[in-house]
């Protein structure tokens, strides 16, 4: 799942993708914008009285979709308020509740505070903050349809938890610089609006969160590291609906603000982390730390990119290869191919899509295609998917290919099979040269997120089984397995981090 913008505060913070234009607005309104930020401080301001490792670590997944017949309406309604909206090592535990049409794939329950209590939040590689709710939002919902009671973090109950002022460093660096109006007794301020148009809006605190500290084979102990994060006084959109509603969402985005960056950066952890998601059986692998089991094959990230995006090279259907120019891949501000595990579909640009999709249906002359909906390319099939149509598999720099096989990219609806690969440039005009390959194709593949090295590489893997990771102290390595955990279930494991996954790709929040 991936979040489309990420604004801290109502100054000039560092937002991704879309909110650059809504951020871009709000500061060519001059003195009115000065005036509704100074409102805003007043709003949320407070008296500050004090101010300001994890080893290898883990999250058990599971698959949103197990057992349930993953619609394309379910998957693009998801994707449209995604895409328009992890020294040793850490085990998070994921989950999900298995219904195709909610709105968050991935979310985890974690501990924060001190004693510590429960939040459920979405795990987003796509957004940079976390953030919960606060006992401040009057409109929050109490209950989600996930199977859970939601709770409001209120900063007097932790005798850990901090107010972050406005004057302090990470606020300064949200922000590029000092904020207007920033006095000794104002607590820092984040906006975060997503491209569907719902937003967060509150306050930063600090405090502890907890999780699983890999100690051995299969084996974790209970551990903790102080993060800043979002205390959300108001929501808005789809993020103050009841029904599937989560406490907050967990970034795990690139920038410096995010938990693996915040967490990395105190020496807790390496900036690496890694999922793997079991698309047929549910359940997952999502592990901090370096993985040293299976071995992956990386290629780099292009530099000074919101998300993870990738150098696409060339794309096969089958035996032939798609005659295309490399440099559509580089097209506008978006240069490359965003991987995004919040995003359940795949976006392609019209040259490619065009010619893909027909390449596809070559091998099947006789197929008469119905349009539902008006957007679905769908058609009657009753033998099998993988020998009546051909493998797509997309080359990257350093020779890492990726191949997604028909039974991934075909999915049921309505008594048809409906093709999963999406046109960007039918979507919308901000989106036409958008490359982004979400769930359809990182499902039952282990994918790696080197921020150490700016790299990330995947393989095809059983997410079913374990992987090795390995303590950066003493070197020793320690069998990371699978995880599998209902939403409806109350875990209270030394109020650890279990992570749920419900399928979001990524966002990688777009």
């Amino acid at each position: 799942m991936a979040s489309s913008t990420s604004t801290s505060t109502p100054a000039t913070t560092n937002p991704t993708t879309t909110s650059s234009s809504v951020m871009a607005t709000l500061r060519s309104s001059g003195q009115s914008f000065a005036l509704l930020f100074l409102l805003f401080l007043l709003l949320i301001s407070t008296n500050i009285t004090a101010a300001v490792a994890v080893n290898n670590a883990v999250l058990s997944v599971k698959y949103k979709y197990a057992g349930r017949e993953r619609t394309l309406s379910a998957l693009k309604a998801h994707d449209t308020k995604r895409t328009l909206r992890f020294l040793a090592g850490v085990d998070l535990p994921l989950g999900g509740s298995g219904r195709p049409d909610a709105v968050g794939l991935y979310y985890a329950k974690i501990g924060i505070g001190t004693p510590a209590r429960d939040y459920y939040v979405q795990v987003d590689t796509g957004s940079d903050i976390m953030w919960v709710n606060c006992k401040q939002c009057k409109e929050c919902p109490a209950r989600s349809s996930l199977g859970f009671e939601l709770s409001l973090y209120d900063i007097k109950q932790s005798s850990t938890g901090k107010f972050v002022p406005c004057d302090h460093e990470f606020c300064v660096a949200m922000n590029n610089g000092p904020l207007v109006g920033c006095t000794a007794n104002m607590s820092c301020p984040y906006l975060q609006i997503y491209g569907d148009g719902s937003s967060t809006a509150g306050y930063f605190v600090k405090d502890f969160v907890l999780y699983d500290r890999v100690s051995g084979d299969l084996t974790t102990t209970s551990s903790n590291g102080s993060v800043i994060f979002g205390c959300g006084a108001t929501q808005s959109g789809d993020l103050d609906s009841s029904g599937e509603a989560l406490d907050g969402i967990l970034g795990f985005g690139k920038s410096n603000s995010s938990i693996i960056s915040q967490l990395a950066s105190s020496g807790k952890v390496k900036k690496m982390f890694a999922h793997c998601l079991d698309g047929k059986n549910g359940g997952g692998i999502f592990a901090i730390g370096r993985v040293v089991q299976p071995k992956v094959n990386m290629t780099p990230l292009v530099p000074n990119q919101p998300h993870y995006n990738v150098n696409m090279k060339a794309v096969q259907v089958g035996r032939s290869f798609l005659n295309i120019l490399t440099d559509v891949f580089e097209a506008g501000d978006r240069q490359g191919t965003i991987i995004d595990s919040g995003t359940t579909l795949a976006y392609l640009p019209d040259v490619v899509y065009e010619p893909l999709v027909s390449k596809i249906f070559s091998q099947q002359p006789d197929l008469k295609i119905h349009t539902l909906r008006g957007e679905y390319t769908c058609f009657e099939y009753s033998g099998s998917l993988d020998d009546g149509f051909p493998a797509v598999t997309f080359y990257f720099e350093n020779s890492l290919s990726l191949k997604v096989y028909p039974h991934d990219y075909l999915f049921p609806s309505e008594g048809y099979w409906c093709i999963g690969w999406q046109n960007s440039g039918m979507q919308s005009r901000d989106r036409k040269n958008l490359t982004l390959l979400g769930d359809l194709v990182l499902s039952n593949k282990l994918v790696l997120y080197d921020l150490e090295n700016q790299v990330i590489g995947w393989t095809e893997y059983n997410c079913s089984s374990s992987i090795k990771v390995q303590d950066e102290q003493s070197g020793t390595v320690h069998l990371v397995g699978f995880h599998y955990i209902s939403s409806a279930c109350h875990l209270n494991h030394q109020w650890t981090i279990n992570f749920f996954l419900t399928l979001l790709l990524y966002s990688l929040v777009y």
